[in-house]
This record gives C-alpha cells, sequence and structure tokens, in this order.
C-alpha cells in the first residue's frame, strides 16, 4: 500500500506555486496536486499496491493534552502576508474533490493527523520478518517524523521535496533523538525545556552532542531526574507514532476497513468539469 500524507503534498505544491504568482490560482493548485497523485501512482503502484490518501482532521488530540502544540505555525500565519484562510479554504476543497470523484480511499478521522493514520496503518500491517508474502508499504511525505517506522522491514518512505527515499538504518536511535532534541516545527520542546519555551521566545537549555551520545546508550530512568523525566514523557505521546491512543487507533482501523472508493466511474466527468485537458489525456494513469 502506498500511505499519502495528503496535506504534505498540496501544501508542497502551494508553495512552488506562490512562488511563481502573488495569488492562489486554485485551478492551478488543483492540477498540481492531481497530477503529483498520478506520478507517484504511476511510479510506485507495481512495488506498493493501492494508493491510500491519509489527511488532517481540524482538530488533533495532541492539542488537548499539549496546548503549545504547532502553536508556532498559527503565529506564523498571522504575520504572513498571504491569505491563509483561503489557502486552507482551496486545499480543503481539492481534497473534497479527490475523496468524491478519484479511485482511491481517502481516510479522515475526528482529531486525527495524517500522521497518526499513517502511523497506525503501518503498525498494523507492518512486519518485522522479512517474508516474501508481506505486503511492502511506503510512506509518501518529506516528513522525518515517519523514518521511526522503518523498525518494520516492509516500510519504506519517499520524499516527494526531495526527490528520494529517506531511509535509517537505527530506527530506535532516530526515535529516542527525536524524543531528546524535540521538533520546533511542531511547537515540541527538547526535553530539558519547559513547555511554553517556543510561545515565550525564551531559549531552550541545549542538548549537547556529548550528552545526547551518552543518553542514546542508556534508558531516560538512568539519566533523567524528576522534571527531565517528565518531559521526555510528554516529548515520546507526542512524537512516538506507536502512542496513538488507543481509542483512536481502533477508529482508523474501522475507517480504513469500511473507506471505500467511488470508483473511476466520476473522473472523466470531473476532469471535464475543470477543464483538466492535459490530465484527461493521462485519465487511465489515476
Amino acid at each position: 500500500m502506498i500511505l499519502v500524507d495528503l496535506n504534505q503534498v498540496m501544501i508542497s505544491n502551494l508553495m512552488m506555486q506562490i512562488r511563481n504568482a502573488s495569488e492562489v490560482d486554485e485551478n492551478l493548485i488543483r492540477h498540481m496536486v492531481l497530477n503529483s497523485l498520478r506520478m507517484y501512482n504511476v511510479k510506485f503502484k507495481d512495488d506498493y499496491g493501492e494508493m491510500i490518501i491519509c489527511t488532517d482532521d481540524k482538530k488533533y488530540w495532541r492539542r488537548e493534552i499539549f496546548p503549545y502544540y504547532k502553536a508556532g505555525r498559527k503565529k506564523d500565519r498571522e504575520a504572513s502576508p498571504l491569505d491563509w484562510n483561503l489557502i486552507f479554504e482551496t486545499l480543503n476543497k481539492v481534497r473534497d474533490e479527490i475523496k468524491e470523484n478519484l479511485p482511491y480511499k481517502v481516510l479522515q478521522v475526528d482529531h486525527a493527523e495524517a500522521d497518526d493514520i499513517i502511523g497506525t496503518l503501518t503498525h498494523k500491517f507492518g512486519s518485522y520478518l522479512n517474508n516474501s508474502g508481506t505486503e511492502r508499504i511506503l510512506i509518501l511525505s518529506s516528513d522525518k517524523d515517519f523514518m521511526q517506522l522503518q523498525k518494520f522491514v516492509n516500510v519504506d518512505q519517499y520524499s516527494p521535496m526531495a526527490k528520494k527515499f529517506l531511509r535509517t538504518n537505527n530506527p530506535s536511535g532516530f526515535l529516542k533523538e527525536h524524543i531528546l532534541k524535540g521538533d520546533r516545527s511542531d511547537g515540541v520542546p527538547n526535553f530539558l525545556s519547559q513547555d511554553d519555551v517556543f510561545v515565550t521566545e525564551a531559549r531552550q537549555k541545549p542538548v549537547t552532542e556529548k550528552k545526547l551520545n551518552i543518553w542514546l546508550e542508556q534508558e531516560p530512568e538512568e539519566f533523567c531526574d524528576d522534571r527531565m523525566l517528565r518531559n521526555y514523557r510528554r516529548n515520546e505521546i507526542l512524537i512516538d507514532l506507536s502512542k496513538v491512543p488507543d481509542e483512536l487507533k481502533g477508529k482508523i482501523i474501522d475507517k480504513y476497513e469500511s473507506a471505500e472508493s467511488p470508483g473511476r466511474s466520476k473522473i472523466f466527468n470531473y476532469f471535464v468539469k475543470h477543464r483538466m485537458k492535459m490530465l484527461m489525456e493521462h485519465i487511465q494513469e489515476f
């Protein structure tokens, strides 16, 4: 299966278009996103099978347990000259069109991000053994967070932005380092720093390379005091995709098992409606 991080694919296409234009062009965004899906379907379907579109919900469970999760992104958007309300309206419209007209399962689950869907399905279908009958899984995303899932031997990741496979020989070490260092882009501080460090624009306490290398060889209980261990567990829940709440995992699996593709009957009229002549010439590649 090919697990597509749709929001990443759409945002990367949006940024490419914005660099060359002063306004958001809905028709151009639609064409670029659909053409990307077509291209990846052709490139990978023979090796990995069906394409499954994974999307973010409006609300995230992580923000409910950690209010500062991705808080910096909202601040950045407010300071941006771009009309992000219009941008998200456009992207959501294209997402809904894909769900209604293209021959792919589109998974959107209340309070879940695409990360949760991809992580949960990978844990369900991932294998620790290299068996000949095991289904191969491709994660289509530039987000390096997913490299932790390479603990399963049948999992690969391809970055649309870098246009190459992302690989690690030590997924458990990668995950632990990520937990220790945090993730500034998601508003997750390193494990030495307080929850609101990015919101208050305070400085993080540095995680030095020397100490990091020592900590990576130890269990957190061996080097953490109570405060450090509390922050380590905070980051672990936010970053480790095996820690998605069980109730949400169940909803994701139910959604996957009950989801149906619209089939191919709507593609032609959809392309005609939006005058996508170039894509019409490659309609069989969807």
